[in-house]
């Protein structure tokens, strides 16, 4: 019986020593060199609602009803590992699009690549959305997209976001927990970015489409709308924007620095990785192009198919219930519930109504004898004439007036929706529709 005891504390023992040495292992991989604002990056557009703090650690993007604004990383990278802590704006934030991406479409317009992490605004009172995607050699047409909830308000306080790209693997993180992994295969083909990228953080008007479908719209009674990023990481193989171009994909001066990166913990996902990524999938993943049969009766290649995930899918690739956000409040449930019941009971009560048929009472007629009146003769009366007196009119002269200057009413400017960054005009695809329930 000791000995029992004795190897199932052993075990006990041995599996905190694992899960701790793996935690810290996470906790190690993310203690990241940070840099300045001016050491990695520069501005994208709007540098008048761009607010860089003192010492240049943290900046804040606006947007306001002139302008979103955005920064874009000085350099290209040949493979990469991009980071950001990020808060969110709060209160209400339908319509706002908050980005923190790689592309290189400014070098290659037709054929270019991107790795995208993108905030989805709502009403207030309504938790972010947020998704990830994919693009390689200008695959716009085949959207990647994944879309999530958080356990999280991520208004409320900062929060790491990290994409790692390396020539075999593409991982999305969010804190310590790994979202997304995307494992290159040959079947794959060009649709793997492979091309330098620059990383870039924006905030813009996305009205049209990214809350409910374009639904909700920003309300600008509610600016500035602000996005703060600090603890800023590029880690990778810089290549010179003039001559990205004109270059392949590696470079023999980038083998020792994608060797580092690869051998970056961060690129391998541990065990307790794997647990934390089924975790996040399962509970807050609301929409995935791998199970969306419609679109794609054959998932794209680098799709891995969790049986466990696809039950919880429609053909869609939408899911089947319903699902509450953890760290919405339970009053906000209760009265959300007890509004669908009220609605429920006013149904069944109009139903109730319309099946009891009540026929009419048959009301008897009634004949009323109408008596015509008696034509009686009125005496004829001539009018008699009387002459009215000839009176010439008087000339009144009319007195001088003195036309008033009316002021023109001052025309207020109408307010415009402000332009997405410039290369997003480009080539942005449409998102899917709303869905059915209700999360997109």
């Amino acid at each position: 019986m000791d000995s029992v005891i004795s190897l199932s504390l052993f075990l006990l023992l041995l599996h905190l020593l694992i899960t701790a040495d793996a935690t810290a292992t996470a906790t190690a991989a993310f203690n990241l060199s940070t840099i300045t604002f001016k050491q990695g990056f520069s501005t994208l557009f709007s540098d008048f609602n761009i607010l860089r703090s003192p010492d240049d650690t943290s900046v804040s993007l606006l947007l306001n009803r002139y302008s979103g604004s955005g920064f874009i990383s000085s350099d290209y990278y040949n493979y990469g590992l991009f980071s950001a802590s990020i808060k969110l704006p709060a209160n209400y934030s339908a319509g706002i699009v908050v980005a923190l991406y790689t592309s290189n479409v400014d070098a290659f317009e037709k054929s270019h690549d991107e790795l995208d992490i993108e905030f989805l605004g709502n009403v207030k009172g309504k938790p972010w959305k947020f998704q990830t995607n994919m693009y390689g050699n200008g695959s716009t047409s085949r959207g990647r997209e994944e879309r999530y909830n958080l356990w999280f308000d991520p208004a409320l306080d900062f929060h790491r976001y990290t994409i790692i790209w390396t020539e075999k693997i593409i991982i999305f993180y969010v804190d310590e927990v790994p979202i997304r992994e995307i494992v290159r295969n040959e079947a794959m083909g060009s649709d793997y970015p492979s091309k330098p990228m620059s990383l870039y953080s924006t905030i813009w008007d996305g009205s049209t489409w990214a809350t409910q479908g374009g639904r909700y719209h920003v309300n600008y009674r509610f600016q500035p709308f602000t996005a703060e990023f600090k603890d800023l990481v590029l880690l990778g193989c810089p290549v010179n924007p003039s001559i990205v171009s004109i270059t392949t994909s590696t470079s023999n001066n980038c083998s020792d620095k994608i060797a580092d990166l690869e051998a970056n913990p961060l690129t391998v996902i541990t065990v307790e990785g794997r647990k934390s990524m089924r975790w996040f999938r399962r509970k807050f993943m609301y929409y995935s192009y791998c199970y969306d049969t419609v679109r794609y009766p054959i998932p794209p290649p680098e799709c891995v198919i969790v049986m466990e995930e696809q039950n919880l899918f429609k053909e869609t690739g939408r899911l089947k219930n319903i699902r509450f956000v953890q760290h919405r409040n339970h009053r906000s449930m209760r009265k959300r519930s007890s509004r669908v019941r009220r609605k429920e009971s006013l149904r069944r009560r109009k139903e109730t109504t319309l099946s009891q048929v009540v026929e009419p009472k048959k009301i008897p007629s009634v004949v009323v004898e109408v008596l015509e009146p008696k034509d009686t003769p009125s005496p004829a009366v001539e009018p008699k004439e009387t002459p009215s007196p000839a009176v010439e009119p008087k000339e009144i002269p009319s007195p001088a007036v003195e036309p008033k200057e009316i002021p023109s009413p001052a025309v207020e400017p109408k307010e415009t929706t402000p332009p997405p960054p410039p290369h997003r005009r480009r080539f942005r695809p449409a998102p899917p529709e709303a869905t059915a329930s209700g999360f997109l």
